[in-house]
């Protein structure tokens, strides 16, 4: 679900989660650009795998940017919402440094305090999707206007890596910025969670990997050279590094959820 207009520069959309499975889920979540904020209805237990350390959090909570596949497990049953924040989002949502997120996830009420129940509540009790996305549009815009704006180099910088999907080099936007290369890496750590380096490639992959799940006939090694890949060699290992699988593992994958999710329309769950 898009976000008021308003909202797009910190919000990249919000998803209601339902899930009634047989069982535990387990998976592997993909390496993102992006802060993801969980709106946990039923104190669902999750255990995620962050920094090679297993964390169990059984609340609202914060997945920050991650530069390597996170692993994660949770209840069969569970009721909440997502909120995928942008990096320039967080830092004005939460106002504390980007680094302190990045590659962990912590609980939300240690971010925003009593807010973080009060929402969660408001929520909660809203009687349909649509209220809760409305309720979102209300309430959001005041709280990222109270928090810190990031520095206009870090938005220089990240629109530049935004619109060349990660083909910018650092010697590039500290130029374009017109600050020092170190700088900019301090600030990016600051505002924005990881090295501008990093975000390039987290950018480049996130690229590739829609390309690859958009259409099966798409060859990796087209999409390789597309994104500016070495060859396609480069392609797998990059997957292997940021999403824990080949580029035809996720490929599969992707398929397989887009056949489950209609299947599960289909008869109404």
């Amino acid at each position: 679900m898009r976000p008021a207009p308003v909202l797009r520069p910190y919000v990249a959309g919000y998803a209601g989660l339902r899930v009634d499975a047989a069982r535990p889920l387990r998976g592997r979540a993909v390496a993102t650009c992006g802060v993801t904020l969980f709106l946990d209805f039923a104190a669902s237990v999750r255990l995620v795998t962050a920094r090679d350390r297993p964390l169990r959090v059984q609340s609202s909570h914060v997945t920050g940017l991650h530069d390597r596949p996170v692993l994660f497990e949770q209840r069969s049953h569970h009721r909440g919402m997502a909120v995928e924040l942008t990096p320039t989002g967080a830092y004005a949502l939460f106002g504390v440094p980007m680094r302190e997120l990045s590659n962990t996830t912590v609980d939300l009420a240690d971010l925003l305090g009593p807010r973080a129940e009060r929402l969660t509540e408001r929520l909660r009790a809203a009687p349909d999707w649509a209220t809760r996305f409305e309720l979102l549009d209300r309430l959001l815009p005041a709280w990222f206007c109270a928090g810190p704006e990031p520095a206009p180099t870090v938005l220089r910088a990240w629109r530049l890596l935004r619109w060349t999907c990660g083909a910018v080099s650092v010697a590039t936007m500290a130029e374009e910025t017109g600050v020092t290369r170190r700088c900019l890496e301090m600030r990016f750590a600051e505002q924005i969670g990881l090295p501008p380096k990093t975000i390039a490639r987290l950018l480049r992959f996130e690229r590739a990997a829609r390309l690859l799940t958009a259409s099966a006939s798409s060859a990796p090694a087209q999409i390789a050279a597309v994104c500016g890949y070495a060859d396609q060699a480069h392609l797998t290992r990059e997957f292997g590094r940021l999403a824990g699988r080949t580029p035809t593992g996720l490929r599969a994958e992707h398929a397989a959820a887009i056949t489950l999710r209609r299947s599960h329309n289909a008869s109404g769950l």
